[in-house]
């Protein structure tokens, strides 16, 4: 069960699998919850991966898909449609915010800083142990540092999301969450879910962290 806050703020690097994961982690909460669920693409910095491009398949399972883009226009607008605070406003909405990936991104967050109440909120953090900018304690902390600087809004858990795609192993899964578990002591937030590709689930090990969300390769074509 994804027994979190209604508001979801997802971040993480460029690489780390945030976006996949915000995918997927909205179509297991649209056939969980009672209520309805929004998924808003917040990311105007990378414009590759994005989730706006699966939504017709997102709203085959009635998510609700929000996002920069200007229908008709051909490209992004650095700002986002304030069709996302309809959500953020109703109570009966389940919301999840795919963020850019750096704390430039993340400065889209700003103006919806009045709806992030402590306890009615989480912002996740993604880690991918095998991506240079967060294989290391330093590196995933500075990321996050900058994140809450920049959005003025606390990290409140972690996401073991390591891997190399379709060439992902337990062992990858393992170091991140070594890495995660090292985040966790120092910033003393928990380690909220281990993200695993769902052709390796007959192999998790009993000592994974957090709950364990298979992972659908949704946002890669099969030659990818």
């Amino acid at each position: 069960m994804l027994n979190d806050n209604r508001i979801r703020i997802i971040i993480g690097h460029y690489g780390s699998g945030k976006t996949e994961f915000s995918v997927n982690y909205a179509i297991k909460l649209a056939e969980e919850s009672k209520r309805n669920v929004a998924l808003a693409d917040l990311d105007v910095i990378n414009p590759y991966f994005r989730s706006r491009e699966k939504w017709e398949l997102l709203e085959t399972y009635n998510i609700n898909v929000l996002s920069s883009y200007v229908k008709g226009s051909g490209s992004d607008l650095p700002s986002v449609s304030a069709d996302v605070l309809a959500p953020l406003q109703n109570s009966d909405y389940n919301v999840v915010l795919d963020v850019g990936g750096d704390s430039a991104g993340a400065r889209t967050l700003a103006r919806y800083t009045e709806y992030f109440v402590e306890g009615e909120y989480d912002m996740f953090c993604v880690v991918n142990a095998n991506r240079p900018e967060t294989q290391t304690l330093e590196g995933v902390l500075e990321h996050i540092a900058a994140i809450e600087r920049t959005t003025k809004t606390k990290v409140t858990g972690l996401i073991n999301n390591t891997h190399l795609l379709r060439f992902t192993t337990i062992e990858d899964i393992l170091k991140g969450q070594e890495l995660c578990k090292e985040v966790s002591r120092v910033l003393n937030i928990p380690i909220k879910y281990t993200s695993i590709i769902h052709t390796l689930m007959a192999e998790v090990p009993d000592n994974i962290e957090g709950t364990v969300l298979p992972i659908k390769m949704i946002m890669r074509e099969d030659w990818m």
